[in-house]
């Protein structure tokens, strides 16, 4: 699913956007001091590799589906987005390179996940070993994270401070994951460590006045790898993850079915979202001494 821009050319806010893409990512970059992740919507698999995938997961059942079409905003309010290319069955963008846990009473799946959400067997047989899982890391994983780095970087020299939107979705209900049926919109800061809190009440405040959405922060989804390596308040640096239930913007029985009118809405509300965010973000905190 290709990334979706609506203007082409220059944006409201400026210059020309040049993307930028490699076979693992595409970047569009931006105009505005803001950064929008999305690492979860890629379907591309290696042929090798999807002969060695089970039934159940031929199908990537937990892509992101869509999300980066849903972001095709973004050239309009001048942000730039990185988006992956390759499935997360490939390598998860969102996770430790290491594999390393990332909740404390909670499995983390691991960079090159054997399971989907259901806990159906990614692979038919013979599961990727640890020099095969450092071969995907090596090709898929530190592309896109040093093209983070380096955006970030760009809009921070640019700016003096940057802001990190790490953009997901996923199913109303994974009883693999999560009790119950998931609120529409899910903000996470890693409870406050990778954005201040006053900021993140900002977002919650303007999806509860609004009233069309549930709404909830750092709750099941408080932000994974990303938004906890490269959220640095103290350096000038937020980032807060958007897990959005895909019931939002798409019929999740038919996970290819691209919801129009709901899309738009949920398009028009995460729009005012990021405009928010670029509000409250105006004034870095001071560098420490």
């Amino acid at each position: 699913w290709p990334l979706t821009v609506r203007k082409e050319g220059h944006t409201e806010h400026g210059r020309p956007r040049q993307p930028s893409t490699m076979h693992t990512y595409t970047l569009h970059h931006g105009s505005r001091p803001l950064l929008i992740s999305v690492p979860h919507a890629g379907t591309e698999v290696p042929r090798e590799l999807l002969r060695r995938f089970s039934l159940a997961a031929q199908g990537l059942p937990d892509t992101d589906w869509h999300v980066d079409k849903l972001y095709g905003f973004a050239g309009e309010i001048g942000a730039s987005v990185l988006v992956a290319n390759y499935s997360r069955y490939v390598v998860d963008l969102n996770r430790s390179p290491d594999s390393q846990p990332l909740y404390e009473r909670a499995p983390t799946s691991a960079v090159c996940p054997t399971h989907t959400f259901k806990g159906d067997a990614i692979y038919l047989e013979d599961e990727p070993a640890a020099l095969e899982v450092q071969e995907r890391v090596a090709e898929y994983w530190r592309p896109y994270h040093e093209a983070l780095e380096q955006e970030l970087q760009r809009l921070q020299a640019q700016y003096g401070w940057a802001l990190l939107w790490d953009a997901h979705s996923v199913a109303s209900e994974v009883p693999g994951l999560f009790a119950g049926v998931l609120p529409e919109f899910n903000l996470g800061t890693r409870d406050d460590a990778a954005c201040p809190r006053a900021i993140a009440d900002a977002l919650l405040d303007l999806l509860t006045r609004d009233g069309k959405y549930g709404a909830v922060l750092n709750g099941r989804f408080n932000g994974g790898y990303i938004t906890l390596h490269y959220g640095r308040p103290a350096e000038g640096r937020y980032a807060v993850q958007l897990e959005l239930a895909q019931r939002v913007y798409m019929n999740e029985a038919t996970p290819l079915q691209w919801d129009e009118a709901h899309a738009d809405s949920a398009a028009s509300m995460i729009s005012r979202l990021l405009e928010a965010y670029l509000k409250q973000g105006l004034v870095p905190p001071p560098h420490p001494p």
